[in-house]
């Protein structure tokens, strides 16, 4: 659903104070403009913060999906949980009755490592071991040594499985970091691999993602603030990260329109699981002046004659009188005004409806 609030450009101030019965005044500025001839209503010009916004739901998901594949044949003895986080040393799923576990990196396993060995997936190992608390006597570097098989047999060992000192190909995958299982790809018991998805991952960094019409292609350039109000009603700030491929949101090709991803302030502060399910709401902010000078549209006045131009007719005791106003830009039925004796808390004429 998308809603847009109602804008009303400087050009059309004439038009719409016409259609809602405003006056027509033909003097100029400086006359009496109608000593003494009340208007039908009154209001107060205020100070407010005028925001001209798109509203369209959006749907809350979480960053970077991509599929995780077997790198060998197996049985899934073990299924992903979808919806669960995963973290370094915990196991993804289980391939015929072994945990293949998460280590961080952002070299893919591409092939068993083992003494002897050099490269950067060492590196990464070797790092991994560390962090782990199975890193004693490894000196961190390239090369696959003894010290390296010595401290995978440990981790081995505290895994249940056969301390060989070798990391076989498909008995770990390397993300960039934690991830969240957004989807099972393979189920219990299904035969997999090599190159099969068995689960879907994305990183723990939620976003919001919300489909605008092509006509608003100026509200996804990056950067562009917006207010996200969750399902449960808790209002974040946030702002566009950029366009997003179909593939990337997991629903297919939408027949029209752009579909933005938006990065939340403060992380996943407030966001659960369960949100994902529900829409959210999303209002781009396109343009907003701050603490101006408003009225009501209704009360600005169209001035004839050969300057033309817009005025307020101001209440004063008994009396009227017509001033010439600068116009602003609208938003929510008020419009911003100024000029040498627009001041807050003055009275001005309303046109009656």
């Amino acid at each position: 659903m998308r809603r847009r609030t109602a804008v009303l450009t400087t050009g059309a101030v004439a038009a719409a104070a016409l259609g809602a019965g405003v006056l027509v005044y033909g003097g100029d500025s400086g006359a009496d403009g109608g000593r003494g001839k009340q208007p039908p209503a009154t209001t107060t010009i205020t100070r407010a913060d005028l925001t001209l916004s798109t509203t369209v739901d959006g749907k809350i998901d979480f960053a970077q999906r991509r599929p995780v594949k077997s790198a060998v044949p197996g049985t899934v003895t073990v299924a992903a949980r979808e919806g669960s986080r995963v973290t370094r040393g915990e196991a993804l799923y289980e391939l015929d009755d072994k945990p293949v576990s998460l280590l961080y990196g952002p070299v893919p396993a591409f092939r068993e490592m083992k003494p002897g060995d050099r490269g950067s997936d060492v590196l990464q190992l070797e790092r991994n071991l560390v962090a782990l608390g199975r890193g004693a006597g490894i000196y961190v570097d390239p090369r696959y040594d003894e010290a390296t098989a010595a401290a995978v047999e440990e981790w081995q060992k505290s895994l249940n499985r056969t301390p060989t000192g070798r990391v076989g190909k498909g008995d770990v995958v390397f993300q960039p970091g934690e991830v969240t299982v957004v989807r099972a790809d393979a189920a219990l018991a299904d035969q997999v691999g090599p190159d099969s998805p068995v689960l879907t991952v994305a990183s723990t960094r939620p976003v919001v993602r919300a489909q605008l019409e092509p006509a608003d292609v100026s509200l996804t350039a990056p950067g562009t603030r917006v207010e996200v109000t969750l399902p449960g009603g808790t209002v974040r700030k946030g702002k566009v990260a950029g366009t997003v491929r179909p593939e990337e949101t997991g629903e297919g090709t939408p027949e029209n329109g752009i579909t933005v991803e938006i990065t939340l302030d403060g992380g996943a502060s407030g966001v659960s699981r369960e949100d994902t399910a529900r829409s959210a709401s999303v209002k781009f902010v396109s343009e907003s002046r701050e603490n101006v000078l408003t009225v009501p549209v209704e009360a600005i006045v169209a001035l004839r004659g050969t300057d033309g131009g817009y005025g307020l007719q101001l209440v004063e005791g008994g009396t009227t009188r017509m001033v010439r106003v600068e116009t602003g830009m609208t938003a929510d039925g008020r419009i911003e005004v100024s000029g040498p004796v627009v001041k807050e808390g003055l009275k001005v004429g309303v046109a009656a409806e």
